[in-house]
């Protein structure tokens, strides 16, 4: 046995079934959608809140488990990675929320450059080519602030 590893435990052993009558097992209830119904309603939050209290609160009303709102919230984060990756078509919309668009911005080279305030010609430096990274708002997002 390697180190670290620890023994699993065995299960007890069963009784024979002898001879009890067979009861039908009671059927099974459908899960209850008056508990999510149940929950209060949102309001404003006072302060920015960290992932643990985003992961209790979609855990409290989406009805789901802690580590399946985790994987949510990777997978979402790996979607968008995806979307505005180099090869990817550089867009990411979240329906109604927010619209995530990436910009390439083209190599500057160094040289004199007009102060657009003073009018003076002053020395530039050299940039390399990047890429930008612009989130929009949109309608129901804009609605939510008010």
């Amino acid at each position: 046995m390697a180190a670290g590893k620890k023994k699993a435990a065995k299960a007890a052993p069963r009784k024979a079934a002898g001879k009890t009558p067979a009861t039908k097992a009671a059927p099974k209830t459908a899960p209850k959608k008056a508990a999510a119904a149940a929950a209060p309603k949102p309001t404003a939050v006072k302060e920015r809140w960290s992932k643990t209290q985003i992961l209790n609160e979609l855990t409290a009303r989406a009805a789901v488990s802690r580590k399946q709102a985790s994987a949510m919230i990777e997978e979402l984060g790996s979607i968008i990675g995806r979307h505005i990756s180099k090869n990817g078509p550089g867009e990411f919309v979240l329906p109604g929320m927010l619209k995530i668009n990436t910009r390439k911005k083209p190599a500057v080279k160094a040289g004199m450059r007009k102060n657009p305030f003073t009018g003076e010609m002053a020395m530039g430096k050299a940039k390399p080519a990047s890429v930008s990274v612009k989130i929009r708002p949109l309608k129901k997002l804009k609605d939510m602030a008010g």
